[in-house]
Protein backbone atom coordinates (compact mmCIF):
# COMPACT_ATOMS: atom_id res chain seq x y z
CA UNK A 1 0.00 0.00 0.00
CA UNK A 2 2.96 2.42 1.07
CA UNK A 3 4.44 1.79 -1.95
CA UNK A 4 1.44 2.72 -4.53
CA UNK A 5 1.01 5.76 -2.81
CA UNK A 6 4.84 6.30 -2.85
CA UNK A 7 4.53 5.74 -6.76
CA UNK A 8 1.20 7.42 -7.53
CA UNK A 9 2.72 10.37 -5.84
CA UNK A 10 5.85 10.35 -7.97
CA UNK A 11 3.73 9.85 -10.95
CA UNK A 12 1.65 13.34 -10.39
CA UNK A 13 5.14 14.95 -9.82
CA UNK A 14 6.36 13.40 -13.30
CA UNK A 15 3.12 14.50 -14.82
CA UNK A 16 3.19 17.96 -13.65
CA UNK A 17 6.63 18.40 -14.86
CA UNK A 18 5.74 17.42 -18.05
CA UNK A 19 2.74 19.65 -18.74
CA UNK A 20 4.08 22.48 -16.98
CA UNK A 21 7.05 22.83 -19.23
CA UNK A 22 5.62 24.60 -21.70
CA UNK A 23 5.79 27.19 -18.96
CA UNK A 24 9.34 26.08 -18.31
CA UNK A 25 10.02 26.89 -22.46
CA UNK A 26 8.49 30.50 -21.93
CA UNK A 27 10.61 30.94 -19.09
CA UNK A 28 13.93 28.93 -19.43
CA UNK A 29 13.40 28.26 -23.17
CA UNK A 30 15.52 30.93 -24.29
CA UNK A 31 18.44 29.69 -21.78
CA UNK A 32 17.97 26.23 -23.84
CA UNK A 33 18.16 27.81 -27.24
CA UNK A 34 21.24 29.44 -26.59
CA UNK A 35 23.05 26.21 -25.34
CA UNK A 36 26.62 26.52 -26.35
CA UNK A 37 26.63 22.80 -27.70
CA UNK A 38 27.76 21.65 -30.74
CA UNK A 39 25.62 22.12 -34.06
CA UNK A 40 28.05 19.34 -35.72
CA UNK A 41 28.95 16.17 -34.11
CA UNK A 42 25.59 15.21 -33.09
CA UNK A 43 26.89 12.45 -30.00
CA UNK A 44 28.42 15.24 -28.31
CA UNK A 45 25.27 17.28 -28.67
CA UNK A 46 23.26 15.39 -27.09
CA UNK A 47 25.87 14.44 -24.21
CA UNK A 48 25.80 17.68 -23.93
CA UNK A 49 22.20 18.55 -23.36
CA UNK A 50 21.83 15.31 -20.83
CA UNK A 51 24.53 17.49 -19.31
CA UNK A 52 22.83 20.50 -18.90
CA UNK A 53 19.68 18.47 -17.36
CA UNK A 54 21.45 17.00 -15.29
CA UNK A 55 22.37 20.70 -13.61
CA UNK A 56 18.71 21.37 -13.26
CA UNK A 57 18.09 17.83 -11.76
CA UNK A 58 20.46 18.88 -9.36
CA UNK A 59 19.22 21.94 -8.80
CA UNK A 60 15.34 20.89 -7.88
CA UNK A 61 16.77 17.85 -6.01
CA UNK A 62 18.75 20.08 -3.68
CA UNK A 63 15.76 22.44 -2.94
CA UNK A 64 13.79 19.36 -2.47
CA UNK A 65 15.86 17.61 -0.20
CA UNK A 66 15.45 21.71 1.80
CA UNK A 67 12.01 21.29 1.73
CA UNK A 68 11.43 17.38 2.13
CA UNK A 69 13.40 18.47 5.41
CA UNK A 70 10.75 20.97 6.23
CA UNK A 71 7.88 18.41 5.85
CA UNK A 72 9.74 16.09 8.10
CA UNK A 73 10.18 18.76 10.96
CA UNK A 74 5.79 18.96 10.03
CA UNK A 75 5.82 15.22 10.55
CA UNK A 76 7.50 15.28 13.94
CA UNK A 77 5.29 17.94 14.76
CA UNK A 78 2.58 15.34 14.38
CA UNK A 79 0.43 18.00 11.64
CA UNK A 80 0.92 15.92 8.62
CA UNK A 81 -2.91 15.88 7.67
CA UNK A 82 -3.24 19.35 7.95
CA UNK A 83 -0.24 19.79 5.88
CA UNK A 84 -1.45 17.57 3.55
CA UNK A 85 -4.75 19.52 2.63
CA UNK A 86 -3.43 22.93 3.88
CA UNK A 87 -0.59 22.16 0.95
CA UNK A 88 -3.25 21.06 -1.25
CA UNK A 89 -5.43 24.33 -0.97
CA UNK A 90 -2.20 26.48 -1.68
CA UNK A 91 -1.21 24.77 -4.36
CA UNK A 92 -4.73 25.09 -5.99
CA UNK A 93 -4.70 29.16 -4.43
CA UNK A 94 -1.38 29.92 -6.46
CA UNK A 95 -3.01 27.92 -9.83
CA UNK A 96 -6.19 29.75 -9.86
CA UNK A 97 -4.83 33.26 -8.32
CA UNK A 98 -4.29 36.22 -11.18
CA UNK A 99 -0.76 36.88 -11.75
CA UNK A 100 -1.13 40.17 -11.56
CA UNK A 101 -2.68 39.97 -7.52
CA UNK A 102 1.22 38.70 -6.73
CA UNK A 103 2.58 41.26 -8.95
CA UNK A 104 0.92 44.00 -6.86
CA UNK A 105 3.25 42.78 -4.05
CA UNK A 106 7.25 42.16 -4.39
CA UNK A 107 7.63 38.97 -2.71
CA UNK A 108 11.34 38.39 -4.07
CA UNK A 109 12.67 41.56 -3.73
CA UNK A 110 15.26 40.53 -0.93
CA UNK A 111 16.15 37.94 -3.64
CA UNK A 112 16.97 40.41 -6.42
CA UNK A 113 20.57 40.74 -5.66
CA UNK A 114 21.35 37.16 -5.13
CA UNK A 115 18.75 36.35 -8.68
CA UNK A 116 21.08 38.93 -10.19
CA UNK A 117 24.34 36.79 -9.11
CA UNK A 118 22.95 33.99 -10.69
CA UNK A 119 21.61 35.91 -13.75
CA UNK A 120 25.66 36.96 -13.88
CA UNK A 121 27.03 34.03 -13.70
CA UNK A 122 24.73 31.82 -15.59
CA UNK A 123 25.54 34.57 -18.91
CA UNK A 124 29.56 34.34 -18.11
CA UNK A 125 29.26 30.14 -18.80
CA UNK A 126 27.82 30.72 -22.07
CA UNK A 127 31.05 31.53 -24.04
CA UNK A 128 32.50 28.03 -23.80
CA UNK A 129 31.22 24.56 -24.70
CA UNK A 130 32.89 22.24 -21.90
CA UNK A 131 30.47 20.00 -19.93
CA UNK A 132 31.43 22.12 -16.15
CA UNK A 133 29.80 25.19 -18.25
CA UNK A 134 26.67 23.08 -19.41
CA UNK A 135 26.05 21.66 -15.90
CA UNK A 136 26.64 24.85 -14.35
CA UNK A 137 23.97 26.47 -16.93
CA UNK A 138 21.70 23.69 -15.67
CA UNK A 139 22.35 24.38 -12.45
CA UNK A 140 21.97 27.90 -12.17
CA UNK A 141 18.94 27.66 -14.18
CA UNK A 142 17.35 25.01 -11.79
CA UNK A 143 17.68 27.99 -9.17
CA UNK A 144 15.98 30.83 -11.16
CA UNK A 145 12.45 31.61 -9.75
CA UNK A 146 9.74 29.93 -11.24
CA UNK A 147 6.00 29.33 -10.35
CA UNK A 148 6.06 25.96 -11.25
CA UNK A 149 8.66 25.16 -9.41
CA UNK A 150 7.13 26.86 -6.28
CA UNK A 151 3.57 24.80 -7.00
CA UNK A 152 5.68 21.24 -7.31
CA UNK A 153 8.13 22.42 -4.23
CA UNK A 154 4.30 22.19 -2.27
CA UNK A 155 4.48 18.75 -3.07
CA UNK A 156 8.15 18.23 -1.76
CA UNK A 157 6.80 19.43 1.60
CA UNK A 158 4.38 16.85 1.60
CA UNK A 159 6.22 14.14 1.24
CA UNK A 160 7.56 14.38 5.08
CA UNK A 161 10.47 13.16 4.52
CA UNK A 162 14.18 14.60 2.72
CA UNK A 163 14.90 11.86 0.85
CA UNK A 164 10.90 11.61 -0.73
CA UNK A 165 11.61 15.62 -0.97
CA UNK A 166 14.43 14.68 -3.53
CA UNK A 167 12.65 12.04 -5.03
CA UNK A 168 9.60 14.34 -5.62
CA UNK A 169 11.35 17.20 -7.11
CA UNK A 170 13.63 14.99 -9.30
CA UNK A 171 10.48 13.60 -10.99
CA UNK A 172 9.16 16.90 -11.64
CA UNK A 173 12.31 17.66 -13.07
CA UNK A 174 12.23 14.61 -15.20
CA UNK A 175 9.01 15.67 -16.43
CA UNK A 176 10.09 19.14 -17.88
CA UNK A 177 13.00 17.54 -20.05
CA UNK A 178 11.32 15.87 -23.13
CA UNK A 179 10.03 19.72 -23.88
CA UNK A 180 13.15 21.21 -22.88
CA UNK A 181 15.24 19.17 -24.79
CA UNK A 182 12.99 19.57 -28.55
CA UNK A 183 13.80 23.62 -28.13
CA UNK A 184 17.18 22.70 -28.87
CA UNK A 185 16.32 20.76 -32.06
CA UNK A 186 13.33 22.60 -33.19
CA UNK A 187 12.90 25.93 -32.11
CA UNK A 188 9.36 25.93 -33.63
CA UNK A 189 8.62 22.62 -32.74
CA UNK A 190 5.60 24.09 -31.30
CA UNK A 191 3.05 26.39 -32.98
CA UNK A 192 1.47 29.20 -30.69
CA UNK A 193 -2.03 27.21 -30.71
CA UNK A 194 -0.18 23.85 -29.26
CA UNK A 195 1.11 26.42 -26.90
CA UNK A 196 -1.88 27.52 -25.56
CA UNK A 197 -3.90 24.53 -25.26
CA UNK A 198 -1.38 23.27 -23.15
CA UNK A 199 -1.03 26.57 -21.38
CA UNK A 200 -4.56 26.24 -20.36
CA UNK A 201 -4.30 22.56 -19.18
CA UNK A 202 -1.85 23.44 -16.62
CA UNK A 203 -4.55 24.96 -14.35
CA UNK A 204 -6.49 21.66 -14.54
CA UNK A 205 -3.87 19.58 -13.50
CA UNK A 206 -2.50 21.80 -10.73
CA UNK A 207 -5.57 21.75 -9.19
CA UNK A 208 -5.81 18.01 -9.60
CA UNK A 209 -3.39 17.74 -8.37
CA UNK A 210 -4.15 20.22 -4.67
CA UNK A 211 -7.32 17.88 -4.45
CA UNK A 212 -5.55 14.71 -4.06
CA UNK A 213 -3.41 16.27 -1.14
CA UNK A 214 -6.29 17.43 0.15
CA UNK A 215 -8.31 13.77 0.19
CA UNK A 216 -5.30 12.37 1.19
CA UNK A 217 -5.03 14.60 4.38
CA UNK A 218 -8.58 14.43 5.41
CA UNK A 219 -8.05 10.24 5.90
CA UNK A 220 -11.18 9.03 4.04
CA UNK A 221 -10.46 5.91 4.72
CA UNK A 222 -10.42 5.38 1.03
CA UNK A 223 -7.73 2.62 0.76
CA UNK A 224 -4.44 3.86 -1.69
CA UNK A 225 -6.48 7.22 -2.08
CA UNK A 226 -7.20 8.72 1.35
CA UNK A 227 -5.86 5.90 4.01
CA UNK A 228 -7.55 6.90 7.09
CA UNK A 229 -3.81 6.50 8.64
CA UNK A 230 -1.98 9.74 7.09
CA UNK A 231 1.45 8.43 8.14
CA UNK A 232 2.19 6.97 4.88
CA UNK A 233 6.35 6.78 4.52
CA UNK A 234 7.59 6.89 8.38
CA UNK A 235 6.24 4.34 10.85
CA UNK A 236 4.32 6.20 13.52
CA UNK A 237 5.50 3.84 16.11
CA UNK A 238 9.04 2.98 16.86
CA UNK A 239 9.79 -1.22 16.72
CA UNK A 240 12.05 -0.85 20.12
CA UNK A 241 10.83 -2.68 23.04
Amino acid sequence: KTLFILTKMLFTALLFGLISSLHCIGMCGPIAMMLPVDRNNQAKKVTQIITYHFGRLTAYSTIGLLFGLLGRGFYLAGIQQNLSIAIGVLMIAVILIPERLFAKHNFSKPLFQLISKIKTKLGSQFKNKSCKSLFTIGLLNGFLPCGMVYVALFGAIAMQSASLGVLYMFFFGLGTIPMMSSVVYINSFLTISIRNKIQKAIPYVGVFIGILFIVRGLAFGIPYVSPSNINLFVQQKSNCH
